[in-house]
């Protein structure tokens, strides 16, 4: 079971929900399920301040944070999953299924560290920008592929998942995950040396901004990984530079 430390930890993301009642119901899932950290990414804060009048989850609501940059709300994330229903949409991502997706959630969680459920809109889901910052994506086994349940429902499968008595899956490394922020910095620099070493120019089609956010996200790296790598491509930078 997980404690009240670890349920602060795990971080419910909605991106891009328009509706106050959906938002409603996935705090009041929420709720039910002893989840507080909610956090909502739209450049439109009037369903959010709607669903704070309205929903039977006030304590939820009232602790939600309103974010209008995506990487801003998972930037203290060391893994972050992304959710489909996958239909004919193509993904470069890894699928996994809920159950295997919650044990690696769990496994971080007892590592003390946070982690992220992201939910996308409710007529479009995640876009492929948003998707190319997770570590992973995952999907709701249902008997007729390809189809969703509404938000509200989405988040309560997924978080009875995680409290459930399960086992924890993956190794997680000794000094825990990069959060997503270091990761963005050594993303940062690894591009400006694609530029730089002319990389970049010769192969343009590998080095499109979210497929060099996915290469690197999929590599999960550890919090010294990721300061190792920033600072050996800075020096490169430097050198090229001279």
């Amino acid at each position: 079971m997980l404690t009240p430390e670890q349920k602060e930890n795990l971080v419910v993301v909605l991106a891009g929900a328009r509706n106050p009642l959906n938002i409603g119901a996935a705090a009041r899932a929420m709720s039910n399920f002893g989840f507080r950290t909610l956090r909502i990414v739209t450049e439109f804060p009037l369903p959010v301040t709607e669903a704070k009048s309205a929903v039977d989850a006030a304590e939820v609501m009232q602790q939600a944070t309103v974010h209008t940059s995506f990487a801003e709300a998972i930037g203290d994330c060391g893994l972050i999953y992304g959710t489909t229903a996958v239909g004919s949409r193509r993904l470069e991502h890894p699928v996994e299924p809920l159950p295997q997706a919650a044990a690696a959630v769990r496994n971080v969680l007892a590592g003390k560290q946070r982690a992220a459920i992201v939910f996308g809109s409710e007529k479009t889901g995640m876009s492929n920008e948003q998707m190319s910052y997770c570590s992973g994506l995952l999907t709701i086994p249902m008997e007729v592929h390809g189809t969703s349940m509404n938000l509200g429902q989405s988040v309560a499968v997924c978080l009875w998942e995680l409290t459930r008595d399960g086992v924890s899956g993956g190794v997680m490394p000794e000094d825990g995950f990069a959060d997503s922020a270091a990761v963005d910095r050594f993303e940062a620099v690894l591009r400006e040396g694609l530029t730089a070493t002319g990389y970049e120019a010769k192969f343009p089609a590998n080095c499109g901004e979210e497929m060099t956010r996915r290469l690197v996200r999929r590599l999960r790296l550890n919090r010294r990984d990721a300061e190792i790598w920033t600072g050996i491509w800075r020096q490169v930078l430097w050198k090229l530079r001279q």
